[in-house]
């Protein structure tokens, strides 16, 4: 009996330790589910965010102010500088004298260009003076020498001279040789003095080629000459020019750095 009581007892005391240890158990499992709800709803699936047209109209009108106050500042500086006659000066004087270079370089580019154009004429005109100087020498020596041929040829037609000349010919009509002798020296006469007629009419086409070439020639050489002095005295000019400008600009003395 006693046994019996003590079994029942500590069957009794065994389910209520197992009771306890439920109790304790499920009371940490709903202090866990209080602490995840309370810790808010997990976001699986967040939302975008989408800019309404009132922000986008703050945005832009932000942007628009400040373009209107960089336009407004960048006019500002413009109108201060337009309204400064001294910097309008000195704009205007660096314009004017770089319109001023750039007339003097197309200029002298210009005058280069003629230069070389007459120095090409020039070296053309030359050689074409000394080439009709030699033809000249070789139609004086033809007429020289056909010259001296008519000369020949005039003596030889002399009576006396045909006579001589015809008496070694054994002939029973000796008049008859001396006539034949004449007319063949009268028919050579008119050849070479057709001959020097022609070089005449070519010696006075050559003189007067050769007159015109070198007077070509001449014009040439002095064109040339005066387009050199006149550009050594446009450099003696610019030269005064710089440095009169140079002397008359007022010295500025050096700022001095104020010390830290």
């Amino acid at each position: 009996m006693a046994k019996y009581s003590m079994r029942k007892l500590a069957g009794g005391a065994l389910a209520l330790f197992l009771i306890a240890g439920f109790t304790l158990v499920d009371s940490s499992a709903q202090k866990r589910r209080r602490k995840r709800r309370a810790s808010g709803p997990r976001i699986t699936n967040p939302a975008i965010y989408q800019p309404s047209a009132n922000d986008n109209t703050n945005t832009a009108g932000d942007t628009s102010n400040t373009s209107e106050n960089a336009n407004s500042q960048g006019n500002t500086q413009n109108t201060k500088a337009s309204e400064d006659p001294e910097e309008m000066k000195r704009t205007i004087r660096s314009l004017s004298s770089q319109v001023d270079k750039l007339s003097d370089k197309l200029g002298q580019m210009q005058e280069d260009q003629r230069s070389l154009v007459d120095l090409e004429r020039l070296s053309r005109g030359e050689q074409r003076s000394a080439q009709l100087h030699g033809e000249m020498r070789d139609v004086q020596a033809k007429e020289a020498e056909l010259q001296a041929r008519l000369e020949d040829i005039n003596y030889a037609l002399k009576p006396e001279n045909i006579e001589r000349a015809t008496a070694g010919v054994g002939s029973t009509h000796p008049e008859e040789v001396r006539e034949q002798r004449r007319k063949q020296l009268e028919a050579e006469k008119l050849r070479v003095q057709g001959q020097l007629d022609h070089l005449a009419a070519s010696r006075a086409s050559l003189e007067q080629a050769i007159a015109a070439a070198e007077s070509e020639v001449d014009r040439l050489r002095k064109k040339l000459d005066a387009a050199d002095q006149a550009a050594i005295e446009n450099a003696k000019r610019k030269a005064q020019a710089e440095a009169s400008s140079q002397s008359s600009q007022p010295y500025s003395s050096p700022t001095p750095t104020p010390n830290p």
